[in-house]
């Protein structure tokens, strides 16, 4: 194995296990918090491209792409920047990264000392670091840069992050996050059979704790079994192929894909400009059994009011044409939870109001 590659390996290896203190296993609340949904410019309703995923049996939570704004729109969430487990970035346009620096600076700000990691494009990795220098910003924890292109995967004890390649006018990738172990059980059997003592130690592998037993260490991911199918979530950043997505989308609970335009609108300009429409995902998603479906980063073009043209409502509309599933069209700040059994739902957050000068 390449030399540096290995290091990253080891690297993502180490703060994963970090996270282990604050995420164990166990119950995993997965859900959806949606900070910036429009495409290329912010609108008065929407914010340029991020999402959070909420994944892990405490606090933590993941980043994918950091638009500017983003950490704004932090503010108005109960997300905490000191509970980030890590940052995956799609691709260079600014909507979709130009936030990292100044929510990197307000990280370091809130306390935090735990390295993080950032999965993101190889040709962003100087102007992030160059960004950080020029302007000071003495971060008081470590950033670990993992480049996407050759980025294998990234877990801890909750989750296990792959990605897939995506078809847009620059490079891209969408991320595949999948639940590691849901709900573990201690592997009583195997316990048994290698002659380890029932007590304090089986407790210590059940949360998630090596432990080491006469000499030999126990690794707790090898003695705790799933006790239900894995939930699978797949976050895609800008991609006009959603068939790209046939082999990892294949019977998952939930596809997030932008749908940029209606069908007609790339008709009429004659490109796709990189984009897919509302018709060519949801088509995709059906034959690929998707059960949750939720499309975001819409063209600024498509109008809240349903009673003015274009609206967003023909993106609706055009989706539910073709797709039988569950299907949502992401708002900013709300927050989705995807239950046990695969439902994706909408439920209240604590909406904290921006302070307002006197």
């Amino acid at each position: 194995m390449d030399p540096n590659r290995l290091a990253d390996c080891r690297k993502l290896t180490e703060n994963c296990t970090q996270d282990l203190k604050s995420d164990p296993p166990g119950r995993t609340t997965v859900d959806l918090l949606f900070l910036g949904t429009s495409a290329g410019v912010p609108t008065r309703q929407r914010n340029v491209s991020a999402t959070a995923l909420i994944a892990s049996a405490g606090k933590g939570w993941y980043l994918i792409d950091c638009g500017e704004g983003t950490q704004h729109q932090v503010l108005r969430t109960p997300l905490s920047l000191s509970e980030l487990r890590a940052i995956f970035i799609t691709h260079v346009h600014a909507d979709h990264c130009l936030g990292l620096p100044g929510l990197l600076a307000s990280t370091g700000m809130s306390g935090r000392t735990r390295p993080l990691d950032i999965i993101l494009p190889a040709a962003l990795q100087p102007w992030l670091r160059m960004s950080l220098e020029v302007t000071q910003s003495h971060l008081p924890f470590e950033i670990n840069l993992h480049a996407v292109e050759t980025f294998t995967e990234w877990r801890n004890l909750n989750v296990q992050v792959q990605t897939v390649e995506l078809s847009h006018r620059v490079p891209c990738h969408g991320y595949v996050f999948t639940e590691s172990d849901p709900e573990p059980r201690l592997d009583v059997q195997r316990l048994d059979a290698e002659g380890i003592e029932r007590g304090p130690l089986w407790g210590q592998l059940a949360h998630g704790q090596d432990v080491e037993v006469d000499g030999r260490m126990l690794h707790a991911r090898d003695y705790l079994l799933s006790a239900r199918p894995d939930r699978r979530i797949i976050v895609c950043g800008d991609n006009d192929r959603p068939a790209l997505l046939a082999e990892v989308a294949q019977s998952a609970d939930v596809l997030v894909h932008e749908a940029t335009f209606v069908q007609a609108a790339i008709d009429r300009a004659r490109a796709s400009y990189g984009h897919s429409s509302a018709a060519a995902v949801a088509g995709f998603a059906e034959s690929a059994g998707v059960r949750n479906l939720v499309l975001t980063h819409f063209s600024a073009r498509y109008q809240a009011n349903p009673a003015l043209s274009p609206s967003i409502e023909d993106v609706r509309s055009e989706a539910a044409a073709l797709y039988n599933g569950q299907l949502i069209l992401a708002r900013d700040l709300q927050r989705y939870h995807l239950d046990r059994l695969g439902h994706l739902q909408p439920v209240a957050i604590e909406r904290k109001p921006l302070e307002v000068a006197p």
